[in-house]
């Protein structure tokens, strides 16, 4: 997966996240579950684009 498209989804993903924030009305509990849930998504889809994702599920503790 390039850089290019990477940086895209990125910016995809925070204009809606901004969008959804500024003018969707909601309580600010739900709207605090919604960002994170957003960015714990965004974070594991960055991890697999970098192949990072199937190294942790080796790690043993």
């Amino acid at each position: 997966m390039s850089i290019a498209t990477i940086l895209i989804v990125l910016i995809v993903a925070g204009v809606v996240l901004w969008l959804v924030n500024a003018y969707i009305p909601m309580d600010g509990k739900i709207k605090k579950i919604f960002n994170i849930v957003v960015v714990i998504a965004v974070v594991i889809w960055l991890l697999k684009a970098f192949g990072l994702f199937n190294q942790l599920k080796d790690i043993r503790f």
